[in-house]
C-alpha cells in the first residue's frame, strides 16, 4: 500500500488506503484564495480518481462565507463523501453551520470520533 503525502501553509494531505486525509494547520483562516489553493493541491493527489475525504478541521480558526461557498461546490470535485473531525465547540459549530447553510453536493457528516468517521467513509471507497 502506497501512502502519498503533501503539505502547504494551510493543511497537510495524506492519501492512504483509498481515503484522502486533510489536516488543517493550527489557527488557519480560510478565505477564498486559501480555499482555492487547498482544493487545487487536493486535486493533484486525486490523480483523476474520485475519493472519500476525511477533513480534520479541529485547528481551523475561521472560514469566511466565500470560502464556505467555494468548498461546498468546487471543493466537492472528485469527492465521493466527506467526514469532518471536530472536537471543540468552535470546530463543531463551524462544521454544523457549513452543513446547514452550504448544503454540500456529496454526503457529508461531522464526527468527534475518528473510527466512526472512517467507518462512514469506507462505504464510499
Amino acid at each position: 500500500m502506497i501512502t502519498i503525502t503533501s503539505e502547504n501553509d494551510y493543511a497537510s494531505y495524506k492519501l492512504n488506503d483509498g481515503i484522502l486525509f486533510i489536516t488543517y494547520n493550527k489557527d488557519v483562516v480560510l478565505d477564498l484564495p486559501a480555499a482555492v489553493y487547498v482544493v487545487k493541491e487536493r486535486l493533484l493527489l486525486h490523480e483523476g480518481r474520485a475519493l472519500p475525504v476525511l477533513c480534520d478541521v479541529r485547528q481551523i480558526k475561521e472560514v469566511n462565507k466565500a470560502a464556505r461557498s467555494y468548498l461546498s461546490i468546487e471543493g466537492s470535485i472528485l469527492v465521493k463523501a466527506v467526514a469532518f473531525i471536530v472536537d471543540s465547540p468552535v470546530s463543531e459549530m463551524l462544521s454544523e453551520f457549513y452543513l446547514r447553510t452550504n448544503k454540500p453536493t456529496v454526503p457529508t457528516k461531522a464526527f468527534n470520533n475518528f473510527d466512526l468517521a472512517l467507518k462512514f467513509l469506507s462505504q464510499y471507497k
